[in-house]
């Protein structure tokens, strides 16, 4: 297992790098990658920070950011996924739900790990930051993350803003709520009693890696438009390529009736 104390210090320099991506919004300037996706100072700037703190507290395992260079040590025992500014297009003008995620596979390709600081998305104001370490409890703000509403029966849901071209919401009755930040979308179903589900669009691993494990830990999942549960593969984590499939999240019954109410056109 990983050093706890290592794992401390890891969470709180997550935790200050989303302060610093809060302090630094107010004046951020964005540019265009070449895809057209938006890239700003904060990313690259969070992506250095915590890379090298990963590289100096576990030496051993391997690092795969938006912004960097593949690592590519596929024998790794543990990978981390760094995504330094989720949601950076809503970051880039000001609005609150954008977060740092680092999240943590293990050998067996399996999301075990979260540590995600979304600085202005705080429940009730001031910052959220969530915690997950292998074999332990998730947590929110310092306490357990607790399911405490139903969410077998769909009434409201999360997903990306480009849902409505690639979804069939005929037969969907409930609320969409769109965020900006796809990591935000997966961990709603966790952590907001009003929202049951999220559907989730094309997208790459460090989109996902850390809310997955989150929705793992209190008995929810991902699974794709089959019915068949997410399984990370190498190709879609060193080879950063995009996801091949629609996902939904929530409950098992949750999953399945998403499914049918919301199939991809």
């Amino acid at each position: 297992m990983l050093d706890s104390r290592k794992l401390d210090i890891l969470a709180d320099e997550i935790e200050k790098a989303g302060a610093l991506a809060a302090r630094m919004q107010k004046g951020i300037q964005r540019s265009f990658k070449e895809d057209g996706s938006v890239l700003t100072e904060a990313d690259t700037t969070i992506s250095r920070m915590i890379t090298e703190r990963i590289h100096e507290l576990f030496p051993e395992a391997a690092v795969i950011s938006e912004e960097e260079m593949a690592d590519d040590r596929r024998n790794a025992e543990w990978v981390f996924i760094l995504d330094p500014i989720d949601g950076t297009d809503v970051y880039s003008q000001g609005l609150p739900a954008f977060a740092v995620s680092l999240g943590l596979l293990n050998r067996n390709r399996e999301p075990v790990g979260a540590y995600i600081s979304a600085p202005r998305f705080g429940i009730g104001g001031g910052s959220l930051f969530v915690r997950l370490d292998p074999g332990g409890k998730p947590m929110m703000n310092g306490e357990e993350i607790k399911i405490e509403s139903n969410k077998d029966e769909i009434h409201q849901i999360t997903i990306g803003s480009k849902g409505p071209k690639e979804f069939d919401f005929t037969s969907f009755t409930g609320k969409i709520r769109v965020l900006g930040s796809t990591i935000i979308h997966i961990l709603s179903p966790a952590i907001l009693p009003s929202i049951q589900g999220t559907a989730v669009q094309k997208c790459y691993a460090w989109d996902i890696a850390s809310s997955h494990a989150v929705l793992k830990s209190v008995g929810m999942d991902l699974e794709d438009t089959d019915g068949k549960p997410f399984v990370y593969d190498d190709d879609f984590i060193f080879g950063k390529e995009m996801l091949r499939s629609y996902l939904y999240g929530g409950t098992q019954e949750g999953r399945r009736k998403l499914r049918a109410m919301l199939p991809p056109l």
